[in-house]
């Protein structure tokens, strides 16, 4: 596999955490789905009060946080295998891959397989919507987020083809 040996940088580890800010109690974020640490989705719909009250402590958003980078790493390694990626490739779709889980990544994942940088972009910019949840959990109409544009923007420019010198 040609991506086996890589892990995230320190810098991709540092850009995720200040795409994903790390709030130390749980929280309903833009979705109204319950939330803590370095954006780790604690279930789907609105927190209960409990949840609202209990700590989190920086060992459990370090440790969550590991756990799921590791994961995500895992991912792009098993999706990504015919081709090398640079460190800044390697780097984003981990944190694409994070924010949008394993399935929700798998068309930018396959399409970077492929070496089609383009639809990679693609792909990744089309996942700008986030899915609200009424009080009881369920799911409503999705929403454009300005936050996720902006993400997406990051998270696909190792991809993008460099711009022609102006002449």
């Amino acid at each position: 596999m040609a991506n086996e040996a890589k892990q995230m940088s320190a810098a991709g580890l540092a850009a995720l955490r200040v795409r994903e800010g790390t709030v130390f109690h749980y929280y309903n974020d833009m979705a109204n789905n319950c939330t803590y640490g370095v954006g780790t989705l604690a279930h789907h719909g609105p927190c209960t009060d409990d949840e609202v009250r209990r700590p989190v402590t920086t060992a459990d958003v370090n440790a969550q946080l590991s756990l799921a980078v590791r994961s995500a790493e895992a991912a792009v390694r098993r999706q990504v295998s015919a081709r090398e990626l640079s460190q800044d490739q390697f780097d984003a779709l981990v944190s694409y891959t994070y924010n949008a889980g394993a399935t929700g990544a798998r068309p930018a994942l396959e399409a970077a397989n492929a070496g089609r940088d383009a639809q990679v972009v693609t792909h990744m910019n089309r996942n700008v919507n986030l899915y609200p949840r009424d009080a009881h959990g369920h799911r409503l109409h999705p929403v454009r987020s300005a936050g996720l544009v902006n993400r997406r923007r990051e998270e696909s420019a190792p991809f993008r083809l460099p711009e022609a010198p102006a002449r």
